[in-house]
C-alpha cells in the first residue's frame, strides 16, 4: 500500500467507523441519563474570546500558559479584541451563555449538558490529544451537597451503563474556599523557602505561579518533600468541612464508592469545595477519564452575579479505551439485511425503487448498481455478510419475478417481484426492522 501523502495533524486522530460505534454508544448512554435527570442539551461556539478562559481557568494554569489554541483574525491583526481561542473545555463557555441569555430567570438549578470536540495544544501522548471529545454536565444556580451527590451518582450510572465502573476509582476531596487556599498557598511557599533547588524544574515554576499544583505532581522528589509540608485540610474552614461530611453521608446513602484523597486539587482556578476525579484503577491519576467539582466563584469571574455551580467533564476517547480494555462490544446496527444484485438496464431501473422501498420499511439494504457481473456482485454480498440477496436479471424482468437467496443456507427460490418486500419483512421479523423515525425520537 502506498504511503499517504497527507496525514492527520499531530495530536489529532480520525474516528473511523468501528470506533464510531463506541462513540455513538457512549453518547447514547450520556443522553439517556441526562434526559432521566432533566438535563437540557446546549451547544456553545468552538471558539470564544480567549479572555474567558484566561479569567476563569487561570492565567498561570498549564491550559492557559501552554495549551490554548489561539485563533487570530487576519482582518484586524492589531486588535486585541479579536484574540480568540478554541475551547479547551465547556464549563467557562456554558457559564458565559448562562449569563448572556439570562438563565438566572429560569427555575434553578439549571441543568445542562454538552457533547463535542475540545482543543488543547498539549504534548501528544497516550490518551492525550490536541483535539479530543468531551461530555460536560453542569448544574448551575444552587449550592447543596445533595446536588453534588446526585451528579456523582448519575456519573456512576453512566460508567455502569458502558460497563467500566469497576475499572475506576472515584477520588474526592474538599478544597475549601478561595480564602482557605490563599492561606494554604502562602504557608506552602514559606515551607519551600530554601528547598526550591530540590524541586524539578517544572515544579519550581509551579511554586512561583500556582503552588497548589505541587500537590498532584507526578515527580517523586516533590512528593517526598510534601510529606513534611503543611496540608490543605489544616486550612479548610469548619463550614467547608461540614459541607464535605454531609456530601459523604449522601454518597454512602446512595452506595457510591469513593476514595478520600487530600492531595486532589484539580488544575483550574475556579474550583472550590468539592473536587473529584475518576481514576484508572491501575495507573491511577495518569489515566483519569474525567473530573469535576464545584465552581461557585466562576460566574463572578465572568462579570455575572454570584451564582453557585457544579460540573463534570469526561474524556470520551479515554472512556472508549477503557471500554475496549474491558472487552465491551459496542452495539452495531450497521449490518446488511439484503443485498440487491441486478443485470441489465431494465433490471437496474426496477431495483432503484425496490432498494428505496426496502430502506423505507426499515430493512438495511445495499444495492450493486454498477456494471459488474452477477458473480462479482454475489462476492460483494458475501463480503458485506448480507443475510439475503435479491437477484434480478434480464430473464426475471421478463417473467416479473425475482430470485430470493438465503446466503447462509445457500438456498434460493423465485418469487413474484411485487412480493419481494413483504417476503423479506416476513423473513426478518418486525423486531429486526430499523424503523427509526424523527417523529419518534425528537429530542435526541
Amino acid at each position: 500500500m502506498a504511503e499517504a501523502q497527507f496525514r492527520t495533524p499531530k495530536g489529532t486522530h480520525d474516528i473511523l467507523p468501528d470506533d464510531h460505534t463506541y462513540m455513538t454508544y457512549l453518547k447514547k448512554a450520556v443522553r439517556h441519563r441526562c434526559r432521566q435527570a432533566g438535563f437540557k442539551r446546549i451547544e456553545t461556539p468552538i471558539f470564544e474570546k480567549k479572555d474567558i478562559f484566561e479569567r476563569t481557568i487561570g492565567e498561570h494554569t498549564d491550559i492557559v500558559e501552554k495549551e490554548l489554541f489561539l485563533v487570530k483574525s487576519h482582518h484586524n491583526k492589531n486588535d486585541d479584541d479579536d484574540d480568540f481561542a478554541l475551547r479547551p473545555e465547556f464549563t467557562a463557555s456554558i457559564c458565559r451563555s448562562y449569563i448572556e441569555h439570562g438563565m438566572q430567570q429560569l427555575p434553578q438549578p439549571v441543568e445542562l449538558y454538552a457533547i463535542g470536540p475540545c482543543f488543547r495544544h498539549d504534548r501528544p501522548q497516550k490518551g492525550r490529544y490536541r483535539q479530543f471529545n468531551q461530555f460536560s454536565l453542569e448544574v448551575i444556580g444552587l449550592s447543596d451537597p445533595s446536588l453534588d451527590a446526585q451528579l456523582i451518582h448519575m456519573l456512576n450510572k453512566i460508567f455502569e451503563d458502558v460497563r467500566i465502573r469497576d475499572r475506576l476509582t472515584m477520588q474526592i476531596n474538599n478544597v475549601g474556599t478561595a480564602e482557605n487556599r490563599e492561606e494554604y498557598t502562602s504557608a506552602l511557599k514559606d515551607f519551600f523557602i530554601g528547598k526550591e533547588r530540590n524541586l524539578p524544574e517544572l515544579d519550581r515554576k509551579r511554586l512561583k505561579t500556582n503552588p497548589l499544583r505541587l500537590l498532584d505532581s507526578k515527580e517523586e522528589d516533590t512528593q517526598i518533600l510534601l510529606k513534611s509540608a503543611p496540608t490543605l485540610d489544616q486550612f479548610i474552614g469548619e463550614e467547608s468541612k461540614e459541607y464535605h461530611n454531609i456530601l459523604l453521608e449522601f454518597l454512602d446513602e446512595l452506595g457510591a464508592e469513593y476514595v478520600q484523597n487530600p492531595n486532589l486539587v484539580r488544575g483550574l482556578d475556579y474550583y472550590n469545595q468539592t473536587v473529584f476525579e475518576y481514576w484508572d484503577i491501575e495507573t491511577k491519576g495518569k489515566n483519569a477519564v474525567g473530573g469535576g467539582g464545584r465552581y461557585d466563584p466562576l460566574m463572578e469571574m465572568l462579570g455575572g452575579q454570584p451564582t453557585p455551580g457544579l460540573g463534570f467533564a469526561g474524556g470520551m476517547e479515554r472512556i472508549i479505551w477503557q471500554m475496549k480494555q474491558a472487552g465491551v462490544q459496542a452495539p452495531n446496527k450497521d449490518h446488511v439485511d439484503v443485498f440487491v444484485a441486478q443485470l441489465g438496464p431494465d433490471a437496474k431501473k426496477m431495483c432503484l425503487a425496490l432498494i428505496s422501498e426496502l430502506r423505507d420499511k426499515g430493512v438495511h439494504t445495499l444495492g450493486a448498481l454498477g456494471e459488474a457481473s452477477l458473480k462479482s456482485q454475489m462476492r460483494l454480498a458475501d463480503k458485506f455478510k448480507a443475510r439475503y440477496s435479491l437477484i434480478l436479471g434480464q430473464m426475471e424482468v421478463k417473467e416479473g419475478v425475482i430470485i430470493l437467496r438465503d446466503m447462509e443456507a445457500g438456498k434460493q427460490k423465485k418469487i413474484p417481484f411485487d412480493k419481494a418486500v413483504p417476503e423479506i419483512i416476513k423473513l426478518l421479523g418486525p423486531d429486526k426492522l430499523d424503523t427509526y423515525t424523527l417523529r419518534d425520537h425528537m429530542g435526541e
